[in-house]
């Protein structure tokens, strides 16, 4: 190919991969998703549509989000719009070896069902590249941790709404440690009434204020993982 041609080509995917970010942004799942095939239509990699068009989209919302630019509302139709467009990806990722970023089981603690804080830390994490395998509210602590073994996730995410049910989050430290998956797998906790201090008084590793950090926390064990 002549290297005007190499060029020029080059320029499409990037506009092609910055129309699927700024859309992305907006929450234009339909024209994600329309920008998505013609993408992989014209050829270009699936890592490179993953990681430049979608999680680049996905990091700016974040980024955003933690700053107080956008809220939950505009998190919400991002996120829809980034999963249409993974949709199409995902057979194709497997057939190219794309490996997620890492993979974490979350869940909102055993006696809450509060899930909306929860789901939001799922998108974001998502939104990063990573595998989350969703436990869904009222989780018991062993729940988390045959999870964690039996997936092979490098990260536990617990979240609590309730002061009456954030207690049971030192029960799930406890059974990764009976499991002898405790050096293995980090604990991160989250949620309203849950803060630092607490975070530290029941040995888990983590705790973030926001689903933003909470994702950039997670990207960074797996890494330390792998």
């Amino acid at each position: 190919m002549p290297i005007e041609e190499t060029i020029q080509k080059e320029k499409d995917d990037m506009s092609v991969l910055t129309e699927i970010s700024e859309n992305l942004q907006k929450g234009k799942a339909k024209v994600v998703k329309q920008l998505v095939q013609q993408a992989i239509d014209e050829g270009i990699s699936v890592q490179q549509i993953l990681d430049e068009g979608l999680l680049d989209g996905m990091n700016v919302v974040g980024e955003k989000f933690k700053n107080n630019e956008v809220f939950v509302p505009e998190v919400l139709v991002a996120a829809r719009a980034m999963n249409m467009g993974a949709e199409l990806l995902k057979p194709l990722m497997a057939e190219a070896g794309v490996q997620a970023a890492g993979k974490v089981c979350i869940g909102t603690i055993q006696g809450d069902l509060h899930d909306i804080g929860k789901n939001l830390v799922k998108m974001m994490m998502e939104g990063k590249g990573l595998e989350v395998v969703d436990l869904g509210t009222d989780v018991a602590p062993e729940t988390y941790v045959q999870t964690a073994i039996d997936q092979g996730c490098q990260v536990i995410c617990c979240s609590a709404l309730l002061t009456t049910t954030m207690g049971k989050m030192e029960d799930v430290v406890h059974k990764a440690e009976e499991a002898g998956i405790r050096d293995k797998v980090k604990i991160m906790v989250g949620g309203a009434p849950v803060t630092q201090a607490f975070c530290d008084q029941i040995g888990a590793d983590c705790y973030t204020p926001d689903a933003a950090s909470a994702a950039d926390a997670a990207v960074a064990f797996c890494r330390q993982a792998g």
